[in-house]
């Protein structure tokens, strides 16, 4: 057979007529009159003659088609069809190409709707992003297992137990997104995982709250009147979330009341109402004061640039040694209400902008008990506003 090879020239290919022209061992150039010369290998299996093409003559050279003829030849002689050889290794290399990474993106993609600020703060993407894909991304979803997982989240499973549980449920809604895609992966690898993982030993704990008779000489110790002074005072009078006080946009005040936009608000969708909140005298005080530092139409702008950051607050509580922490003040004048007052609790629950009751309960409910909030946060900011042991 050895004769019977390489019986064509790079230059007779390229001057070939019309016709089927051999170079041996079962390789053709199938040359039409119109259009460019076709490789066609030839081979018998099962005592049937197959054809097997090897591409255009534009595309493949007479080397290349008789390195592919050799591929072929050879895995003939191992007993395979060579054709179902080449899509059995079609199919392969098609799911190396359904890499996790670019699955999350893509699920990550498809529910930007349904995040806050559409997806934008990354909190979504983030657990993945930073404790899975480094070690899975490049591997094909098809061959993600429980293992795999298990020991990628191993490390932080007990440690930063509620980061490494957001990581499994984003990655369970990964692979499921990869399967609605129509790749072939184990719908239960997380849950297996999970179980391989084991309980974790850590518990999820509230934030630190002052208790509620504490406050007002904390709020007396915010005297200097710089920024994060007065943000914190705001924090505590109107008892809302720091992310929308951060963000307070002067356009967002109306006289005596602050509507912040029901997207802004913790997570809350596109239909979501605004959310008012009624500015006692001491708040108002607060604002008047914070307007000299706005900038870019923010009531708390950072020095630099955008407005002061999340830790900022924080990190004023964590250097006096205390165990609060500025969300915790949500905590403190719930406490008070439901210690020292007698507010209904739809009120007192809409006082802190938590959703009151089923949908159609919320759907018939046509108030949103502003003057009561108004009249009770009067009440909580004479009472934090006092400095102790006064008169």
């Amino acid at each position: 057979m050895a004769r019977a090879l390489n019986k064509l020239s790079a230059l007779a290919v390229k001057n070939a007529g019309p016709g089927k022209h051999s170079d041996g061992g079962g390789l053709w150039l199938y040359k039409r009159e119109y259009g460019p010369g076709q490789w066609v290998l030839r081979y018998t299996m099962h005592s049937r003659r197959r054809e097997m093409g090897l591409g255009s003559v534009q595309d493949v050279s007479l080397k290349d088609a008789r390195e592919a003829a050799d591929k072929w030849r050879s895995v003939l002689t191992k007993g395979l069809d060579p054709m179902s050889e080449r899509e059995r290794e079609r199919r392969q290399a098609e799911r190396r190409l359904h890499l996790l990474e670019d699955v999350a993106i893509d699920a990550f993609e498809s529910r930007k709707a349904e995040l806050k600020n559409d997806g934008k703060s990354g909190r979504w993407f983030s657990p993945l992003e930073i404790h899975v894909l480094p070690k899975l991304g490049k591997k094909p979803v098809s061959d993600i297992d429980q293992i795999a997982i298990r020991d990628t989240l191993s490390p932080i499973w007990h440690s930063k137990a509620e980061t490494a549980r957001k990581a499994l449920n984003r990655l369970a809604i990964c692979m499921r997104h990869a399967a609605a895609l129509g790749h072939e992966v184990d719908l239960q690898a997380t849950e297996k995982a999970r179980a391989l993982l084991g309980q974790q030993r850590h518990k999820p704990e509230n934030i630190p709250a002052l208790p509620w008779p504490e406050v007002a000489a904390f709020y007396a110790s915010l005297s200097d009147g710089t920024t994060t002074h007065l943000a914190l005072r705001l924090l505590i009078l109107t008892g809302v979330r720091s992310a929308p006080l951060r963000f307070l946009r002067l356009e967002q005040i109306d006289d005596d009341v602050w509507t912040i936009p029901g997207e802004k608000q913790k997570g809350r969708k596109d239909k979501t109402p605004d959310f008012r909140v009624p500015l006692v005298t001491e708040a108002l005080a607060i604002i008047e004061q914070a307007k000299a530092f706005a900038r870019d139409g923010y009531l708390f702008a950072n020095s630099k640039k955008g407005v002061i950051s999340d830790a900022t607050m924080a990190r004023l509580m964590e250097r006096r040694g205390m165990a609060a922490r500025p969300h915790g003040f949500r905590s403190s004048l719930r406490d008070w209400i439901a210690e020292a007052t007698s507010t209904p609790y739809e009120v007192a629950e809409t006082t802190l902008g938590h959703m009151v009751g089923g949908k159609v309960e919320r759907a018939y409910r046509r108030t949103d008990f502003l003057e009561q909030r108004r009249n009770l946060l009067e009440e909580w900011a004479k009472l934090v506003s006092t400095p102790p042991n006064a008169g």
